[in-house]
């Protein structure tokens, strides 16, 4: 199963580790907010909207930092701003736990989203070019199942620290464990150099100017990489941002209780992403996407529209999160194999944080619209609004499984 990282040489195993710990631990410092919502709607007396608009705040300003940083990365080096934008979300993310109110947090949490886009178009662009063809779909889509790790973590830390603090204090710690990520800087450092078909596109004398994912060659392809990002955040943040509190809130359940259900999840979580990175170099790109974007679908609206037992609930967890998360183990092979390598990171940056930055309404969205309808209602809305663009920009994108890169 694992043939792939046999075949890897040094360097490859060393760069997917990094890659890989780094969207773990980006993993980490993103999804501590979730489960700190409940506590901050007690304690500082918001609503789901306000709360809704703490986590739009990050997802907006993550959308600038990933095209900014996708750009930097074809000038300065994918490893040198990985570096940089893990020290940027790790600091931001321990700078929330001193926050006072709803106005400071909102601040810092959109600085903290400048790093979190940047980590994901520096580490995605370098694994994926570090990679065979025959390859990328399992190893970029094995280093997104990271994902599932990092939440997993957050949620282990969210219900200890729930269960040993009072509420006003244990939210601050779960922001203060956000440092950690700093660590992986050292390793990155002295492990990881820069892809070999990144220093020959730098000494290339036909370099493309970073706008030219606009100009006429590039522009269909960078709107419909834009449109696939943007159902499948859209519809991601939709759910997870508000899953904690529909638990506690709309279900009634405990802390504990609700660690239960979001262990499932996440154990779907991270089959889904092993199960799409594989699929992706089998079946292809296009129909994986398809496949995945129908079952989040049915599955979103099966957990929040119907009336179910809580014992069904748990059931339904599992599909609930492999069809949501393994909808991204394609993002990055198909936004790697879809530029060219001189544009390669501005592109991805641009698509894949383009689609975070108008999925990141969606929350406030939902948000505002839990005041007139329940909150699963507001959930399943704008999860279908999501994954019907995944599906329309699915037929349409090009098939690149495969396809191998080149210095240009």
């Amino acid at each position: 199963m694992f043939t792939w990282y046999r075949e890897l040489d040094a360097v490859g195993r060393r760069t997917f580790w990094a890659c890989f710990g780094g969207w773990a631990l980006d993993a980490l410092d993103v999804q501590i907010y979730s489960f700190v919502v409940p506590a901050l709607i007690a304690l500082w007396h918001i609503t789901n909207a306000q709360a809704g608009l703490l986590a739009t705040s990050a997802l907006v300003v993550s959308a600038f930092g990933g095209w900014a940083s996708g750009m930097l990365a074809d000038r300065i080096g994918r490893a040198r701003l990985l570096m940089i934008m893990v020290a940027w979300f790790a600091f931001f993310t321990f700078l929330s736990g001193f926050t006072q109110n709803f106005q400071q947090l909102l601040i810092v949490r959109g600085l903290q989203g400048f790093g979190f886009g940047g980590e994901w178009a520096a580490g995605s662009v370098l694994i994926g070019e570090v990679i065979r063809g025959a390859d990328r779909g399992k190893v970029v889509g094995t280093v997104q199942s990271a994902w599932a790790f990092g939440w997993a973590a957050a949620a282990i830390l969210a219900t200890i620290i729930f269960q040993l603090l009072p509420q006003e204090i244990a939210w601050r710690a779960l922001f203060f464990i956000g440092i950690l990520p700093a660590l992986l800087i050292v390793y990155i450092r002295a492990y990881v150099p820069e892809p070999e078909i990144f220093k020959a596109a730098a000494l290339s004398a036909e370099r493309r100017g970073s706008f030219e994912i606009f100009g006429s060659e590039l522009l269909p392809t960078t709107l419909l990489g834009a449109a696939l990002a943007t159902g499948a955040q859209g519809g991601y943040y939709a759910i997870t941002t508000f899953l904690p509190t529909f638990l506690r809130n709309a279900r009634h359940l405990t802390v504990m209780g609700t660690g239960g259900y979001l262990a499932v999840i996440i154990i779907g979580s991270w089959c889904g992403y092993i199960v799409s990175a594989y699929l992706n170099d089998i079946i292809g790109r296009r129909k994986n996407f398809f496949i995945f974007s129908v079952g989040s679908l049915v599955i979103v609206i099966a957990y929040t529209q119907t009336d179910i037992s809580d014992r069904t609930m748990l059931v339904l967890g599992f599909p609930l999160g492999f069809f949501a998360s393994g909808i991204f183990s394609g993002m990055g092979p198909v936004l790697t194999e879809l530029f060219p390598t001189s544009v390669r990171g501005t592109g991805q940056g641009f698509c894949y944080n383009f689609g975070r930055g108008i999925g990141a309404f969606f929350p406030t969205l939902v948000g505002m619209l839990s005041a007139s309808v329940p909150l699963g209602t507001a959930i399943g809305i704008f999860a279908a609004i999501s994954y019907a663009i995944v599906i329309l920009a699915a037929v349409t994108l090009p098939e690149t499984r495969g396809r191998e890169l080149v210095a240009n």
